[in-house]
C-alpha cells in the first residue's frame, strides 16, 4: 500500500527531474530519500555529496574528493539544486528558519542564517515542509534568510542571474511559483487531500488553479528503489500517516 511518505518522496523526486549534471543537495530524510530515488531511477547524472567532503553515486560510494573551496566554486555558479526546510515561507517565496518573532529580542530562536541567502541568490531552490500549516505559510515571514522572487527582483541583476525557486514539497501537497508574478501556486495535492484542506491550512490566498491535480504515487520499480534505500521505513516516521 502507498503511504502517504512514499508520496512525499516521489514529489521531492520530480523536483530534481532534468536537472541532468548538478550537483543535487536535498537537507533531511525525506529530501535525501527523493533525491537518491531520483538519481537511481530518472536522473543518473545528478551529483550528490555525503554531507562532508566526497562526491559520492546513489550508493554512498565515494566518486570524488569535494573539499570547501570546490563546493563554494559549484554553489557560486548556479551548478546545484538545494532543498531545505523552512520554519516560515510567504507567498512570493521568501523564507526563514532564524527566529520567530522580531530579531533584536524573539520568541523563538532557530538555525541562523545559515547559508540560505547564498542558496537562494545563486542556486535553484527547493524547500520541503513535513507539516504544512498557516504558522508555516505566512503573510509575511518575520526574517528573511531565503531570498523571495520579489526581493531578488528589487535586488537586481546580481540577485536574479542564477535565483529559481522550483517547488515546496509538504505533507499535504506540492507548490510551485509558475504563475506570472511567482505567487505561489498549488500545484498537486497528495492522494487523500482536498483543495480545501490546503487552502485551510495555508495563511496566506494561494493561486489555485481550476483544476488541481493529483500527486503521483510511485512505480513497481521505484518501490523497490525506495526499499533499498529506506528498508526501515525513516520516511514513514517524518510523515506518518494521517489518521
Amino acid at each position: 500500500m502507498t503511504t502517504r511518505a512514499d508520496v512525499c518522496v516521489i514529489a521531492v523526486a520530480e523536483c530534481f527531474r532534468g536537472d541532468g549534471e548538478i550537483v543535487a543537495n536535498p537537507i533531511g530524510t525525506i529530501p535525501r530519500i527523493g533525491g537518491l530515488l531520483a538519481r537511481r531511477s530518472f536522473e543518473p547524472d545528478l551529483v550528490m555529496t555525503d554531507g562532508e567532503a566526497m562526491f559520492t553515486d546513489a550508493a554512498g560510494a565515494i566518486e570524488a574528493w569535494n573539499p570547501y573551496r570546490t563546493m563554494f566554486d559549484v554553489v557560486w555558479s548556479g551548478r546545484r539544486h538545494v532543498m531545505m526546510g523552512g520554519s516560515q515561507l510567504d507567498p512570493m517565496g521568501n523564507h526563514n528558519f532564524a527566529a520567530i518573532g522580531d530579531m533584536k529580542r524573539p520568541k523563538s530562536q532557530l538555525l541562523g542564517f545559515r547559508g540560505a541567502p547564498g542558496n537562494t541568490v545563486n542556486n535553484v531552490t527547493s524547500y520541503w515542509v513535513p507539516n504544512h500549516s498557516p504558522r508555516v505559510f505566512v503573510e509575511t515571514v518575520d526574517v528573511v534568510t531565503g531570498v523571495g522572487y520579489d526581493r531578488a527582483a528589487a535586488a537586481g541583476p546580481a540577485a536574479t542571474r542564477f535565483h529559481a525557486l522550483r517547488r515546496v514539497v509538504t505533507n499535504l501537497c506540492v507548490l510551485d511559483f509558475e504563475t506570472p508574478d511567482h505567487r505561489m501556486r498549488l500545484r498537486s495535492v497528495h492522494p487523500g487531500v482536498a483543495v480545501e484542506e490546503v487552502v485551510a491550512a495555508t495563511g496566506f490566498a494561494l493561486a489555485v488553479p481550476a483544476d488541481v491535480p493529483t500527486t503521483r504515487e510511485p512505480t513497481e520499480a521505484e518501490f523497490v528503489i525506495l526499499a533499498e534505500l529506506d528498508p526501515k521505513n525513516t520516511r514513514g516516521k517524518e510523515v506518518p500517516e494521517p489518521e
